[in-house]
């Protein structure tokens, strides 16, 4: 009998293979058209990994390490390749452990804990046997087994998180990675086998590791490693708080929600974040010469309700601070720049009249009254109405606009008139001791939530855009970040479990022809980990109130 053949369309050809062709035969055969690896393929609109079989006629995409998902897929497997490579050079028990923490500029920072004293020694060994494991080109694997049996497997191996985690798990089966045997659950594809990995490099750092990755401009060269000593010791901050309050992973969480405590759990994260506030009040008043408070921060990090809370603060101390936001001073609509792509790009510098805000920054600075003006984004224009402000011996302005940190937004104003703080939503809570939450899914979420409710926005056209908006983050925040005098970290530690009623609707409603129904999807399982909470709960003056609503902040 006659093998059955299939008809497949890639782009433009097309070409025809044998029933059961793994997708990554069939990527090699297509391999001199892209410049770099093929990771993943988007079968008929469906994502799988290429060690599937062609079962009929399809369309696929490729997806290389340029591509966002593709690009995620390496540096997921680039941490099962460090997890892999750790127990086999310290052995695997409950007396040695290693945590993916957090992200840090392009790598990641892991913890390392028990009774493993980390050298350089030892880390010459790790990256040995990482390099090895590459060159032999072993198979990732996946399975799929029982949700029970699964559990049992991670109590034997000691991984208590991802045990936990399992409990919450409404589905049956578990799908489960291996590499020689040696398993681990991993949310999201992984790469075909380790000899895609060549690209990485660890460095040691604090009292764990880094493990530096490409990024997807670059996918086949490693950047050094550069410290960014503020916003390490934010996030380690906040991941000591997760675990004084007891909740740093997701089955943590879901653990609280289950007894009941979340509402004494919410005040206390609150009262965390407060006081946070009232120290960077406290810090800005001790220095007596500030007058501008610039507040600067990526998408959906808060800054709005951040800045009214600071005022507060402020206030309180005996200080007499006036909002005014960068936004206002946007050159006309006509006169935006464009970027690459024909769009008004809104989040560059030059979309600032940075002229007119210095001239009524000195202005104010010197004792002068001065019109503030109000952008109008229906008109696009600027407009007059009567917004007159002069600075007295107590009063301070509380600046905020993505350029804030940036001295090229406020050339004129003296370096020791002004006082940078950098927010941003950093997430400190873990799905497990190896799969991390990025701060950026956090970020769009809030993002999605928001725009709905307040512009009635799609999350469709929020994941539109949600590209654009990081590459403008990349571009103008992250650099000017370890300039800032105080960092705030805005992320919750209840909050997914809150929006998670809000977005799974928003979610739901893109359909799956669109584009950016992969992303909802990826999203939507992402979700599936958290028990929801009511919003009721969460206090009117809390920075989730500016997503969620019912805000006492006009925000």
């Amino acid at each position: 009998m006659k093998d059955q053949r299939y008809q497949v369309m890639v782009g433009d050809q097309v070409r025809e293979y044998e029933e059961g062709t793994t997708f990554l035969s069939i990527a090699k055969d297509f391999r001199e058209h892209y410049d770099c690896a093929i990771v993943l393929v988007i079968v008929d609109q469906k994502l799988q990994e290429l060690h599937k079989r062609l079962r009929n006629d399809c369309m696929l995409k490729f997806l290389t390490l340029r591509d966002n998902i593709g690009h995620k897929a390496y540096r997921r497997s680039a941490c099962f390749l460090l997890i892999k490579a750790f127990y086999d050079v310290l052995g695997h028990d409950e007396r040695k452990k290693i945590k993916v923490e957090f992200s840090l500029g392009k790598g990641y920072y892991c913890s390392v804990r028990g009774e493993v004293c980390l050298n350089e020694k030892i880390l010459g060994k790790i990256k040995k046997r990482m390099q090895e494991l590459v060159e032999m080109d072993i198979p990732i694997l996946k399975a799929s087994c029982h949700k029970d049996e699964a559990i049992e497997k991670f109590h034997r191996y000691g991984m208590s998180d991802k045990e936990k985690l399992f409990r919450y798990r409404r589905g049956s089966e578990v799908n489960l990675y291996s590499i020689n045997n040696f398993e681990d659950y991993f949310y999201g594809y992984m790469v075909p086998s380790t000899g895609y990995l060549p690209y990485f490099d660890l460095y040691l750092y604090d009292k764990g590791l880094i493990l530096q990755l490409p990024s997807r401009q670059e996918p086949t060269a490693v950047p050094p490693f550069h410290p960014s000593a503020q916003l390490f010791a934010t996030m380690k901050e906040s991941g000591q708080w997760g675990e004084s309050l007891g909740i740093d992973t997701v089955g943590a969480l879901n653990d609280v929600i289950c007894k009941g405590e979340i509402k004494d759990m919410i005040l206390v994260q609150e009262a965390l974040q407060e006081s946070k506030i009232a120290s960077i009040a406290a810090d800005i008043i001790r220095q007596g010469n500030k007058k501008f408070v610039m507040v600067a921060g990526p998408s959906s990090s808060g800054k709005t309700t951040f800045s009214h809370r600071l005022s507060i603060q402020l206030r309180a101390q005996g200080m007499q601070p006036h909002p005014i936001a960068v936004d206002d001073y946007f050159v006309d609509r006509e006169q935006t720049p464009k970027d690459e792509y024909g769009n008004y790009n809104f989040e560059c510098l030059e979309a600032i009249d940075r002229e007119k805000f210095n001239e009524d920054m000195t202005a104010l600075l010197k004792g002068e009254e001065v019109e503030l003006p109000f952008f109008n984004f229906k008109t696009g224009k600027r407009e007059y109405n009567g917004n007159v402000k002069t600075l007295g011996k107590d009063d301070i302005l509380i600046i905020e606009g993505i350029h804030g940190l940036n001295d090229a937004l406020s050339y004129s104003l003296p370096r020791e008139s002004k006082y940078k703080i950098y927010i941003s939503a950093l997430t400190q809570l873990n799905v497990d001791e190896h799969n991390r939450i990025p701060t950026t899914d956090g970020r769009l979420i809030r993002r999605m939530v928001r725009d709905y409710r307040t512009r009635g926005a799609s999350a469709k056209r929020t994941l539109s855009m949600w590209e654009s908006v990081r590459r403008g983050e990349e571009e103008n925040i992250f650099p000017f970040q370890e300039e800032a005098d105080a960092m705030f970290n805005s992320a919750l530690v209840y909050e997914l479990a809150v929006l998670k009623q809000f977005i799974e609707p928003l979610l739901f409603g893109i359909p799956k022809e669109d584009p950016e129904f992969l992303e909802a999807k990826r999203l939507l399982k992402f979700m599936e980990y958290f028990l929801g909470i009511s919003s009721e709960d969460v206090p009117h003056n809390s920075i989730l109130r500016e997503f969620v609503g019912g805000s006492c902040f006009q925000v």
